[in-house]
Formats: structure tokens, sequence, C-alpha cells
């Protein structure tokens, strides 16, 4: 039995790992805002404090879209 390819294990690679690691990207940002906001608040910056919030609760929601629905296409896959 032959090895396989590297092409293959690339195109393996880029099928089932590249959209959890887009996905992790997404929610690193999250946290980075949420630390902005949070530093923010300690020091009274109130208004930037809710606009980085906020960001990072939309970027958070569209995380957890993005990973059910990358869950669900991975069952109707099999």
């Amino acid at each position: 039995m032959a090895a396989p390819s590297m092409e293959s294990c690339r195109q393996r690679y880029t099928r089932t790992l590249l959209p959890f690691i887009k996905e992790a990207d997404m929610l690193h940002y999250a946290l980075i805002f949420f630390i902005v906001a949070l530093i923010a608040a300690l020091f009274g910056f109130g208004g930037l404090a809710a606009s980085a919030a906020g960001i990072a609760k939309i970027l958070f929601f569209v995380f957890l879209v993005l990973t059910v629905a990358s869950f669900v296409l991975g069952l109707f896959k099999r």
C-alpha cells in the first residue's frame, strides 16, 4: 500500500481543519476586544468600552453560528 501523497494530505487538511482555524481566529479577536473593553472600562472610557464590548459580542455570536454550522454540515457529509 502506497503512502498518501503530500498533495492529498494538503487537500484533507484544507477541507477539515481550515474552517476551524478561521473560527478560532474569530474567537481570538472577540477575546481581544473583550479585554480592550475591560481595560477601557477600568480607566473610565465608557464610550470606548461599550464599542469594544459590542464588537466582541458580535464576533462571538458570529463564531458561535459558524461553529454550529460547521458541526451540522460535518454530520451531513458522513
